[in-house]
């Protein structure tokens, strides 16, 4: 089993497996902080669980997680279940319809910073879940779950076969798909985004890939007012985007 678990690192990682999925958790390493109520709080937790706590050193603790950025707890869980693609459809038709659904589309966003910030992002705007292809896309990493700060947790996630199938099928029910392109020829502020919709967001550097822009619906861009940056970080632009989303929806 233990080839099957990874670690989840610091507070509100950790503070998110422990109260939305404590059936992950198994063991937890900790460097002790007295000071720390958050830290008091998670041993807490385990020890409520049932589960074992492991106190060591700082040196230790990085040692056994493989990073300093672990703000002195580090969580052994078991590995969170993402959909696919039956499990995304049926998940589209479950949404109760009382607001139109919102999704984040990631072409080839490899970078765990930027993915575990666009699942920030994405739970903080509302989004009902995160779509990405199984190939060429961040995994869920130690790094992902700590940028994240509990959303990689709360956000479903589901990663496709075919990023531009899926497109396809969710056009079929009813999402307009909403892509980020240098190319377009008006800004998101000029997009009506009120109904069922995708925001696509495409790689760092690259952007959409052709057939993923291809199959939106409609291509929009960011206005860059300075005379040296020409695009943004895709984490910055999925805020943006996701936030004129919520703007409009009032």
């Amino acid at each position: 089993m233990a080839h099957q678990l990874s670690w989840v690192l610091g507070h509100h990682a950790v503070n998110a497996v422990l109260a939305i999925n404590p059936e992950r958790a198994v063991a937890l390493w900790v460097s002790i902080n007295s000071n720390s109520e958050s830290q008091r709080n998670i041993i807490e937790q385990m020890q409520q669980l049932g589960l074992p706590v492991h106190s060591v050193d700082k040196r230790e603790l990085v040692r056994r997680c493989g990073s300093e950025q672990n703000q002195g707890v580090a969580l052994q869980a078991r590995p969170k279940h993402d959909g696919g693609d039956k499990e995304l459809e049926a998940f589209i038709k479950k949404l109760d319809g009382e607001k139109p659904p919102l999704l984040l589309i990631l072409d080839q966003v490899q970078d765990p910073h930027n993915f575990g910030a666009c699942l920030r992002t994405a739970d903080a705007a509302g989004a009902n879940a995160v779509v990405v292809a199984k190939d060429n896309a961040s995994p869920m990493t130690p790094v992902v779950q700590k940028v994240a700060s509990g959303a990689a947790e709360t956000m479903p996630i589901f990663r496709v076969t075919n990023l531009a199938r899926s497109m396809e099928k969710l056009q079929q029910l009813g999402i307009w798909m909403i892509g980020t392109s240098d190319k377009a020829s008006h800004s998101i502020y000029q997009e009506n985004l009120d109904g069922p919709l995708a925001i696509v967001m495409g790689a760092e550097g690259k952007g959409m890939r052709n057939l993923t822009e291809k199959k939106c619906d409609s291509l929009v861009k960011i206005p860059m007012a300075g005379s040296v940056v020409s695009s943004l970080n895709v984490s910055v632009a999925t805020g943006i985007c996701l936030y004129e989303v919520v703007r409009q929806r009032g």
